[in-house]
């Protein structure tokens, strides 16, 4: 059976999580545990909550050089919510920057709305290219956030795993007041999401299984 590791370092809703995944057929584990984490098939990065946090319980457990290993070996990683914010080179919150991991160039931003946080379903703009949305064109996805990455700037990424560096981008873009952000990232081993595909019913479930038809062949 393919096997999932939801990585456990703090933050995140990982019951739901946990049974999205179960429920395409997938063995499931929570775990920081290093090897489990990356031996798995898949790792999932969630995370709820503000981007400094995030990052020091990331850290604590080690989880960012789990994340690059799996990288660099070409095994695939899922970052949800912060949990994709994290991927990126900065976030800003309340006047202060942080530094998430590097592996995607941009900062993460407050959004530009009348309304924040941006609560319930949106649709997102088409990707052709895209694996993650492949057959959800139109499909609404549930978000809840405050912060997004509003533009790349490739020039501040500062980790490139082999299993990405090689391999072309493909963003996906949503629109939120008068902001336009990152909904969904994709290069190489490397794949985020900002909505909650484990709270999009059927086109989240969708897009989970499209994710794991990214895995190597055993």
């Amino acid at each position: 059976m393919t096997s999932v590791v939801v990585f456990d370092y703090g933050f995140g809703n990982v019951r739901s999580m946990m049974r999205a995944l179960m429920n395409i057929g997938l063995d499931v584990t929570l775990t920081s545990d290093h090897h489990q984490a990356m031996e798995a098939d898949g790792l999932v990065v969630p995370g709820v909550g503000a981007f400094e946090a995030c990052m020091k319980g990331l850290n604590q457990v080690g989880g960012a050089q789990v994340i690059v290993d799996r990288l660099a070996a070409g095994r695939p990683v899922l970052g949800v919510c912060v949990g994709e914010q994290i991927m990126f080179a900065a976030g800003s919150e309340h006047g202060a920057s942080t530094a998430g991991l590097g592996l995607i160039g941009g900062e993460v931003t407050l959004l530009d709305a009348d309304v924040v946080p941006h609560m319930g379903w949106n649709t997102v703009e088409d990707a052709p290219h895209s694996v993650l949305l492949r057959g959800l064109a139109g499909e609404r996805f549930y978000f809840v956030h405050s912060y997004a990455a509003q533009r790349l700037d490739p020039a501040t990424a500062r980790v490139a795993p082999a299993g990405v560096a090689d391999e072309p981008e493909c963003v996906t873009w949503c629109h939120y007041g008068r902001s336009r952000f990152v909904a969904a990232y994709e290069r190489g081993a490397l794949s985020a999401t900002q909505f909650h595909p484990e709270k999009s019913a059927q086109a989240g479930a969708r897009l989970l299984r499209n994710w794991v038809s990214t895995f190597p062949a055993a």
